[in-house]
C-alpha cells in the first residue's frame, strides 16, 4: 500500500479502513491512505470514499468526513446514509437534517436507513413536528414496515409523550426486536406508567427477548418515582437472576429506588454490598440521609468517601450542602464551601446555585450575592434562589430589583421564581407589578401552577382585592392548605379581618384540615377585631388539634388576649409556652405595658436578659412604654441608653418618641424638648406629636406651638395635630387661638375622626358616637345613664365639662351632646350583660379626664370591673381605682 507502483484496490481499501475503525490506529496512518486516494484521483469514487467517511465519523473526526463528502460531489445512497447517520450520532443533528434536505433537493431517493437516522436526529433535539412530517413520507414510500424505521418512530413518539401513537406503531409491527421493546418500555417508564411498562416488560420476556440494562434501570426509576417498592423488589430479583446487578447504571437505579421509597436501611445494605467504587452511589446515599435530615450520617458518608480516595463531583457537594440547609447547619455548610473552593468547583454553576440557596435561606444574603455575582453564566436556578432568599427575609424591594434585572437580561423565570416574586409584591402590596407578573405567568404557560396561584391569591388578598382573590382561589384545583392560608392571612394582614374570619369558617365547614399557619392567621384576625369570644373558640380548636403547643400559635393567642384586655389569660398562655422565643417575650412585655403594669413588664424584661434572650427594637418599645405609663423617668432614660451601649441596637424614631413620652407624661416638657433637639436623626411627626400631646396635658403653650408648627409642616392633612393644638389652646384658656386652629382645619379640608366606642354583647358588636341616639335601645340607655349619674354624683363625682368649651358654648349646647361614646357603651353593657361579666369597651381616641373619673366612680357604685382600651393603652377600673393610678 505504501508503494506508489502498486495500484489501489477499492475492496482492499475498504477492508483496511474497517480494520482501522475497530482498532487503535494512529490517525496519521489513515491520513496517508486518504492522501493516496486523492493522489490516484479516486476522491470522487464512492467505493473508496464511503469507507473513509465511515471511519472518520465512527472515530469522531466529523470535519474530515464533511471535507471528504464535499470533495466527492453527489455520492451514492450509501454516502448519504453514512453522512446523515454519522452526523446524528456525533451530536450534529441539525447538520444531519440540513443534509437530508440537500439530498432531497438533488433528487437522491432516501432509503429506510436515511429515514431511521433522520428520525433519530429529530428525536434527540425535540424536532417532533418535523419527525411527524417525515412519518407521513415513510408511509407514502412504503417504509413503515421496516424494523429499524419503526424503532426510530416508536422512540420519536415516546420521547414527545404521544404514547398512544408509539403503542399503535408497536402493535402494528410484524417483527419486533429488543430495541423496540426497550424503547417503548422506557417511554412508558418516563411518563410514570408503571403498570404498562411492567406489562410490556413481561411480554418481552415471554418472547424470549432480553431487556438491556438501560430498560431495567428506567423501570427501577418508574417504581421509585411512583413509590412502588413491591414492584421494584420484584425487578431487583429479576436483575439478580439476569446477572445485571454489577452494571453501574443498574446499581445507581436500584439504590435510588430504595432511597426514594424511604427504605434507607435496605439502601445502605445494598450500598455496602456493592464492590464498585462509583461516586454516583455515594451521592445517592448522601441524598438518602439528607432527606431524612440525618446530618451526622450524611457527613459520615461524605468523610468516608474521601478516605477511600473517591473524588467528590458536582453532584456530591450539592447533596451535602442541601442537608446542611435543611437542618440549619450553616457552620458545616461553610466548611463544605471551603472544600468546594479547594477542589476547584467554585466556578461550577450547579454547585454555586446550591451555595446561594444555602446562604440565602440562612439570611446571609451578602455572601449569597457575592457568589451570585461571580457566576460566569446566567443560571435560572441561581437567580431564583437569590430572589427567593430576599423574599423569605422580607427584603421585597431587593427581590423586585433583581427580578427586573433578570428580565432585562432576557432570562425567563420558571414557576418557582414567579411564585417568589409574586410573594415579594404581596409583601409590599405592589399591586401594579403583581398584576404584570400575573399576566407574564399566564403567557409563560403557568396559569394552572398551584404555587403561583397560591401566591397570587395572597397578593390580591393583601391588597384588599376581595373579588379577584376569591376568583383566583376558586380556580385553584385541587386546593391545599397553602391556598386557604394565603387567602386567610392575606385578608388578615390587609386589615380585612372580617373577611379573613369568614374564609376561615368556610375552610372548617369544607372539612379542610387547618394547620399552624391557619390558626395563627385566624387568631390574628380575631385579635385585630378584639373578638375575644371567637378567639377563645379558635383557641379551643387548637387544643383539640394539638397546635396549642406550637410557639407561633401561642404567640398570637397571647397577643389576642392582651389586645382584648384579658391579661390573666395572656399570662397563662405565656407561662405554658414550651419554647418561648423573642416574639413571646415581646408580646408579654408589650401586654403588661399597654395594661399599665409597667413594673411587671420591666421585671419580665430583666428575666428575659437573665435567660440570655436577645432583646430587639420591639422589646425596647415595650420597655420604654412601660416606663412611661408608670412614671419611671430615670429608668426609662437608662434603658434607652442601654440599647446602643449594651445591646448594639441603633434607636429608631419610635424609641425617641417613647423617651419624649416618658419625659412628657412626667411633666418634664422642657427636658423633652431638649431631648428632641439633641436627636442624631431628624425627628419625625410621631416624635413632635408626642411632644405636643404632653404640652396639651401640662398646658405648656410655648413649646406646644413649636411642636404644632413643625407637625403642620410634616403632616398638614393629619387631623390629630389640629385637634391637639385646639385642645392645647382650650385648656390654656386661649379660645380665640382655639377657634383659629379649628378654622384652619376647615379651610384645609381636614376632617376630625369622630370619637367612637364599641362593646361586644352576645357575640355582636355595638358601636356608639358622642350623644348617640341611633341605637335601638337609645332611650333606655340614656335613662339608665341619668340614674347612673345620680348614683356616682352621690359618692362625689362631679362632671368636668369646662376644659374644652367656654361658658357661652356650654349654655348653648344640649346636655346630651356632652355624653361621650364610652359612657354610652358602658351604660349599654351594664344594661345587657350579667353582673358577673366584666365590661370590655374599646375606643378609637384617648379617654378624656372626665370619662376617666366617671368610670372609676361607676366601677365602685355598680361593683363591676370595667376594662377600657383607648388609642394609647388599657385602663382597668375596679372598686373606684384605675390600673393606671391616674398617671396616663
Amino acid at each position: 500500500m505504501h508503494d506508489n507502483s502498486i495500484p489501489l484496490h477499492d475492496g482492499a481499501v475498504a477492508n483496511i479502513l474497517r480494520a482501522c475503525t475497530g482498532a487503535k490506529v494512529d490517525f496519521h496512518f489513515v491520513e496517508q491512505i486518504h492522501a493516496k486516494i486523492i493522489r490516484f484521483g479516486f476522491c470522487t469514487s464512492p467505493h473508496f470514499c464511503n469507507p473513509l467517511i465511515d471511519f472518520y465519523l465512527k472515530n469522531e473526526f466529523v470535519d474530515s468526513a464533511i471535507q471528504t463528502f464535499k470533495s466527492m460531489g453527489t455520492g451514492d445512497s450509501v454516502t448519504w446514509v453514512a453522512m446523515i447517520s454519522g452526523l446524528s450520532q456525533n451530536c450534529r443533528e441539525v447538520e444531519a437534517i440540513l443534509l437530508y434536505r440537500e439530498m432531497r433537493k438533488l433528487g437522491v431517493f432516501p432509503t429506510p436507513y436515511v429515514f431511521s437516522s433522520i428520525i433519530s436526529a429529530c428525536t434527540k433535539i425535540d424536532f417532533f413536528d418535523l419527525g411527524e412530517q417525515l412519518h407521513a413520507l415513510i408511509i407514502k414510500w412504503g417504509f413503515s414496515s421496516e424494523l429499524f424505521v419503526c424503532n426510530s418512530l416508536v422512540s420519536l413518539y415516546s420521547r414527545c409523550g404521544n404514547l398512544t401513537f408509539a403503542d399503535l406503531i408497536f402493535s402494528e409491527m410484524q417483527c419486533r426486536d429488543k430495541v423496540t421493546y426497550n424503547t417503548l418500555i422506557s417511554g412508558f417508564a418516563m411518563r410514570g406508567l408503571t403498570e404498562k411498562s411492567v406489562q410490556l416488560f413481561e411480554k418481552m420476556q415471554s418472547e424470549s427477548l432480553k431487556p438491556d440494562g438501560v430498560t431495567v434501570a428506567s423501570l427501577f426509576g418508574t417504581c421509585a418515582s411512583m413509590g412502588d417498592l413491591h414492584k421494584g423488589m420484584q425487578l431487583h430479583s429479576y436483575a439478580i437472576k439476569a446477572g445485571m446487578c454489577s452494571d453501574i447504571i443498574i446499581e445507581g437505579s436500584l439504590l435510588n429506588l430504595y432511597v426514594k421509597c424511604s427504605d434507607v436501611k435496605t439502601a445502605h445494605k445494598f450500598f455496602l454490598d456493592t464492590q464498585t467504587h462509583n461516586v454516583v452511589l455515594w451521592n445517592v446515599m448522601l441524598v438518602a440521609y439528607g432527606q431524612m435530615g440525618e446530618l451526622l450520617d450524611s457527613f459520615h458518608i461524605y468523610s468516608q468517601m474521601q478516605i477511600e480516595g473517591l473524588q467528590p463531583n458536582q453532584h456530591t457537594y450539592p447533596s451535602i450542602l442541601r442537608t446542611c440547609t435543611s437542618v440549619g447547619a450553616l457552620d458545616l455548610g461553610e466548611q463544605v464551601h471551603t472544600q468546594v473552593i479547594k477542589t476547584g468547583f467554585q466556578p461550577n454553576v450547579y454547585v454555586c446555585s446550591v451555595l446561594i440557596d444555602m446562604y440565602a435561606k440562612h439570611g446571609k444574603l451578602e455572601t449569597a450575592l457575592k457568589i451570585f455575582r461571580r457566576l460566569n453564566e446566567d443560571d435560572i436556578v441561581s437567580w431564583t434562589a437569590m430572589i427567593s432568599g430576599y423574599t423569605q427575609h422580607d427584603m421585597f424591594s431587593e427581590a423586585l430589583k433583581l427580578f427586573e434585572e433578570m428580565q432585562e437580561r432576557g432570562i425567563r423565570s420558571d414557576n418557582i421564581g414567579l411564585a417568589s416574586i409574586v410573594s415579594a409584591c404581596a409583601g409590599i402590596q405592589a399591586l401594579s407589578q403583581g398584576r404584570q407578573i400575573h399576566s407574564q405567568s399566564i403567557v409563560s404557560g403557568y396559569s394552572s401552577d398551584i404555587s403561583i396561584g397560591n401566591a397570587l391569591v395572597c397578593l390580591y388578598a393583601r391588597c384588599g382585592c376581595v373579588m379577584e382573590a376569591h376568583l383566583l382561589f376558586e380556580k385553584i384545583n385541587p386546593r391545599d392548605n397553602v391556598s386557604w392560608n394565603g387567602l386567610i392571612s392575606g385578608f388578615a394582614q390587609s386589615g380585612m379581618s372580617e373577611e379573613a374570619l369568614k374564609v376561615f369558617s368556610q375552610m372548617i365547614q369544607a372539612g379542610e384540615e387547618a394547620n399552624m399557619f391557619t390558626y395563627g392567621s385566624a387568631v390574628s384576625a380575631a385579635a385585630n377585631l378584639t373578638k375575644k369570644n371567637l378567639g377563645k373558640q379558635i383557641h379551643a380548636r387548637t387544643i383539640k388539634t394539638g397546635y396549642d403547643s406550637e410557639t407561633e400559635v401561642c404567640n398570637v393567642l397571647l397577643t389576642l388576649y392582651a389586645k382584648c384586655g384579658c391579661l390573666n389569660d395572656a399570662r397563662r398562655v405565656f407561662v405554658d409556652i414550651p419554647q418561648k422565643n423573642e416574639i413571646s417575650w415581646n408580646a408579654m412585655i408589650t401586654g403588661y405595658s399597654q395594661h399599665g403594669y409597667g413594673r411587671q413588664a420591666i421585671e419580665l424584661f430583666e428575666d428575659m436578659k437573665r435567660l440570655q434572650m436577645m432583646p430587639n427594637h420591639i422589646t425596647f418599645v415595650g420597655v420604654l412604654t412601660a416606663c412611661s405609663h408608670v412614671g419611671l423617668v430615670e429608668e426609662g432614660i437608662s434603658y434607652f441608653k442601654s440599647m446602643s451601649e449594651q445591646h448594639g441596637l441603633v434607636p429608631k424614631q419610635e424609641h425617641y418618641a417613647c423617651v419624649v413620652d416618658v419625659l412628657g407624661r412626667a411633666g418634664q416638657v422642657c427636658r423633652a424638648r431638649s431631648f428632641v433637639e439633641s436627636m442624631p436623626i431628624k425627628p419625625d411627626a410621631m416624635v413632635w406629636r408626642t411632644l405636643l400631646s404632653a404640652c396639651t396635658v401640662h398646658k405648656n403653650r410655648e413649646i406646644g406651638e413649636v411642636a404644632a408648627k413643625l407637625l403642620l409642616e410634616l403632616e398638614p392633612k393629619d387631623s390629630a395635630t389640629y385637634v391637639l393644638m385646639s385642645n392645647m389652646y382650650a385648656v390654656t384658656g386661649k379660645w380665640d387661638y382655639r377657634d383659629r386652629a379649628r378654622q384652619l382645619m376647615r379651610d384645609r379640608g381636614v376632617k376630625k375622626e369622630p370619637g367612637r366606642s364599641w362593646i361586644e354583647v352576645r357575640n355582636s358588636f355595638h358601636a356608639f358616637f358622642v350623644g348617640d341616639r341611633l341605637h335601638p335601645l337609645a332611650d333606655e340607655i340614656h335613662q339608665y345613664l341619668e340614674d347612673l349619674n345620680e348614683r356616682v354624683g352621690a359618692i362625689g363625682y362631679v362632671q368636668d365639662r369646662s376644659s374644652l368649651w367656654n361658658d357661652l358654648e356650654l349654655g348653648q349646647k344640649d346636655p346630651t351632646a356632652y355624653i361621650h361614646s364610652e359612657k354610652l357603651a358602658v351604660a349599654f353593657g351594664l344594661l345587657s350583660l350579667p353582673n358577673v361579666i366584666p365590661l370590655h369597651v374599646m375606643k378609637n381616641l384617648r379617654v378624656c379626664n372626665d370619662c376617666h373619673n366617671w368610670m372609676k366612680s361607676v366601677s365602685k357604685v355598680v361593683d363591676r370591673t370595667i376594662i377600657v382600651r383607648d388609642a394609647y393603652r388599657f385602663h382597668h377600673f375596679q372598686n373606684g381605682i384605675c390600673s393606671c393610678k391616674d398617671y396616663w
